[in-house]
């Protein structure tokens, strides 16, 4: 698993795999893009494509000539599942809390609706 973050950590990795959301992609096409953006030469765009298909990120398939790039939806879900386990903790908070807010927005209709809502809890004046 600290290969995946480990790959994460780098901006340029992180651009090569917001670009194949969209699908896949031939390794041109990526270097082309991310050149447009930074000022990376064309065989460390190829080493960090390595380093994403190591870390289990990205596979690759050959076509002709070409190498066809897509994001590997197993790698995602290892780094989602592991997100996913340190935030347990606060997953297992937040349906009280929602249960918590849904009352308290009750009670504000309650209020709002009843017909003694504008004299419920009303101070009496006191003379000064």
């Amino acid at each position: 698993m600290a290969g995946v973050f480990e790959a994460l950590g780098e901006p340029v990795r992180r651009l090569l795999l917001e670009l194949l959301v969209d699908g896949e992609h031939p390794a041109g096409t990526l270097v082309e893009a991310v050149r447009a953006r930074t000022s990376i030469s064309q065989p460390a765009v190829s080493q960090h494509l390595r380093v994403l298909r190591e870390a289990g990120l990205v596979t690759v398939r050959a076509e002709g000539t070409h190498r066809l790039y897509s994001l590997d939806p197993a790698g995602l879900d290892a780094a989602r599942a592991w997100l996913d386990h340190l935030a347990a903790p606060f997953a297992a908070l937040a349906q009280p809390l929602d249960a918590l807010a849904t009352e308290v927005a009750r009670g504000r209709r309650e209020r709002r609706t009843s017909p003694t809502a504008g004299t419920a809890g009303s101070r009496e004046e006191r003379p000064a």
